[in-house]
């Protein structure tokens, strides 16, 4: 008998084929996310090493805990009330004045890790009143 669409191993052969799609599809998938991860972690590290080492004696854990009272640490958040923008919750005055181009919370998290560091070597603690002490 002739092996068709129609017959019971036909029908086998068909389901495996399509189980077999399915599995490529899932792995081509997976691979794909995973290159974009690649990707993403590549490019925070070229921007990281743009900005190179942080200035002044403020370390990254001092500056990480400023960054999670101020914003849970999220670099692109802006404030409820609209006037400060980013992980340290930067004015955009203040912002200029270390040196930022546009919105805090639109540069690299490295960019405002290095900005926050010069402002913290600049002025210290105080201009996070609540979350710098």
């Amino acid at each position: 008998a002739a092996v068709t669409s129609q017959t019971p191993i036909g029908v086998a052969f068909q389901i495996g084929d399509i189980v077999d799609r399915s599995r490529a599809e899932a792995a081509e998938k997976v691979a794909e996310q995973q290159q974009a991860e690649l990707e993403r972690k590549l490019a925070q590290k070229k921007e990281a090493d743009k900005f190179g080492d942080l200035p002044g004696s403020v370390t990254l854990a001092t500056l990480n805990a400023i960054a999670d009272c101020e914003s849970g640490g999220d670099p692109e958040i802006v404030s409820s009330s609209g006037l400060y923008y980013g992980k340290y919750q930067f004015s955009p005055g203040t912002w200029e004045s270390v040196g930022g181009k546009g919105l805090p919370s639109e540069a690299s998290e490295a960019e405002q890790d290095y900005r926050a560091a010069l402002l913290y070597t600049r002025s210290g603690p105080g201009q996070w009143p609540v979350c710098g002490q």
